[in-house]
């Protein structure tokens, strides 16, 4: 018999998280980049380009904060 936190996590839960972490890392290289990479958006100035970078970035955590949230109407 297994208790409530060595359960197995559904098909749907796990597509979920593998998404999640997914996007997580996309977002952080996304914000990297704009911070680092000269030639992406050259418009902007850097201070204006290092406020981008760590918003996307906070964004990201943010999201992956939520992610790992246990849903209280979850079986």
């Amino acid at each position: 018999m297994l208790s409530d936190n060595n359960r197995q996590k559904s098909l749907k839960r796990r597509f979920l998280l593998i998404l999640g972490v997914t996007a997580f890392i996309s977002f952080c290289l996304l914000g990297l980049m704009i911070i680092f990479w000269d030639n992406m958006l050259p418009n902007l100035s850097k201070i204006q380009k290092i406020g981008f970078g760590i918003i996307i970035i906070v964004y990201a955590l943010v999201r992956f904060s939520r992610l790992l949230k246990k849903d209280p109407y979850e079986q």
